[in-house]
């Protein structure tokens, strides 16, 4: 009998809903991006639905620059990740726990000591999603003034990375021998020093941080650029995406997995997941009800302000119903993202009008509106036709969009054998079926070091 392959499944909860009118829809608490008991509510549900993890994206400025003037959507405000998943550990105790910290603003000592503090205190079910940062107004807080170009980006997050590897790596599993009787707490034979000197960066350690129960963090990436996929393919051992159609989702799955390979890597162990935004209802014409509301509830000011975003271009003075126009990518912003909602405007052949009503919603990513079962038919046709191991839930308004899917979908791919009926295993890493990673010293290196019992001890 052949097993059907499992789905991976996250929550990416961004204040109230991924729609940018789900602060204004009847069943949403507006001001819950800000409140610690609606995202305990999203943390509890998303454990009992049994999924993979919640992930925290992150920007360190205003998601709409323009909105500082307009004041018309929720996105003025995010609480900082590590934080906030810190409290989330204290009432979940399966649920993998991932957040966003840039590579740009931050050094890989801190990043590597506030990633591994937040693995061992969650039991091993931590995530760090690797960003490089690509918003001028970013810059503008940080006393850079301007990002810099994404190759100059992504070689300084190689380096980055090698860095926070081995400080992640400092110890070895069984270095704390915690002896009361002979007075050693630890062995210094198997502790490593990062000793890192790099174009970019460089780090003594160690980092005091012991090793959690799955070794380190699980790394995580979403650019994907040219220069992205090279890194995610390096590094990370989870890729989140952006398609809206199957076709492109398996051309980048088919393309990853080889770069990965390439990479002297197991492609097996790096899960692809494209984003998804969901409409469920108990009927097809229930779930078009639900995401028709929400769509309706778009201010025209602020769906051409989201558009201008994730485009790079302003296209508000456009005749609606003519033909949107070529555009190419700009050398600023999300150039991947653009490509996306570029390519398939030319593919559909849409209007201005299609084009701004199909993409302020879902920004490019997969759009799902039926019942659990159409819902269920689509994830599994992705799956089976080799365009994802998973779906990133970008859920259009929360709580209710969450409930919906945990209550309808999730059922359903049970049913089906395609998703856990219960977690098998405490840490991130077993939720995903991810190996332990490679120690980044090698065991000659603590051989060469003086051993524990050679050093004779001091008194006091």
């Amino acid at each position: 009998m052949t097993t059907k392959k499992q789905i991976h499944i996250g929550i990416f909860p961004v204040d109230v809903g991924h729609h940018i009118a789900a602060w204004r829809h009847p069943d949403v608490p507006a001001g819950g991006g800000s409140d610690v008991a609606f995202y305990k509510d999203i943390a509890r549900t998303a454990e009992r639905g049994k999924l993979d993890m919640l992930f925290l994206g992150d920007q360190m400025t205003a998601h709409y620059p323009e909105d500082e003037s307009f004041g018309r959507t929720s996105r003025m405000t995010r609480l900082e990740p590590t934080t906030l998943l810190a409290l989330l550990s204290g009432i979940t105790s399966h649920l993998g726990l991932v957040g966003t910290a840039s590579m740009s603003y931050f050094e890989p000592f801190h990043l590597a000591r506030k990633f591994a503090s937040l693995d061992v205190l969650t039991g091993g079910r931590a995530g760090w999603n690797m960003v490089t940062s690509f918003d001028d107004m970013e810059a503008l807080n940080f006393n850079v003034g301007m990002v810099a170009d994404p190759s100059l980006r992504y070689r300084k997050a190689h380096e980055f990375v090698d860095v926070v590897r081995r400080l992640w790596d400092t110890w070895d599993e069984d270095a704390f021998v915690r002896d009361k009787a002979s007075g050693r707490f630890f062995d210094p034979a198997k502790l490593h020093l990062a000793d890192f000197k790099g174009e970019y960066f460089s780090s003594r350690g160690p980092l005091g941080i012991p090793r959690s129960a799955q070794s380190h963090p699980v790394l995580i990436q979403a650019g994907s650029s040219d220069d992205g996929r090279a890194f995610a393919a390096a590094q990370a051992e989870v890729i989140f995406t952006a398609h809206p159609v199957l076709s492109e989702a398996r051309k980048f799955y088919s393309e990853l997995r080889e770069r990965v390979g390439r990479a002297g890597r197991d492609p097996d162990h790096v899960k692809i997941l494209p984003g998804s935004m969901t409409f469920i209802g108990r009927t097809r014409e229930e779930a078009q009800e639900k995401y028709d509301l929400l769509q309706s509830l778009i201010d025209p000011q602020t769906g051409w302000m989201v558009i201008k975003k994730h485009l790079g271009v302003d296209i508000s003075g456009l005749p609606l119903d003519e033909p949107m126009p070529a555009f190419k990518a700009s050398a600023t912003g999300q150039m991947s993202r653009q490509q996306v909602l570029i390519d398939a405007a030319a593919r559909d052949k849409l209007t201005v009008r299609q084009f701004y009503e199909r993409f302020v919603g879902s920004k490019g990513h997969q759009l799902a509106i039926g019942t659990a079962s159409q819902v269920a038919d689509e994830y599994e046709a992705w799956i089976d036709g080799e365009g994802a191991d998973g779906f990133n839930l970008m859920l259009p308004s929360l709580p209710n969009a969450l409930n919906d899917f945990v209550d309808l979908v999730v059922p359903e791919l049970q049913r089906r054998g395609r998703f856990r009926l219960d977690y098998t295993g405490h840490t991130l890493r077993d939720n995903l079926g991810l190996p332990l990673p490679q120690h980044a010293h090698p065991a000659s290196a603590a051989a060469r070091r003086p051993k524990a019992a050679d050093a004779p001890l001091r008194s006091s």
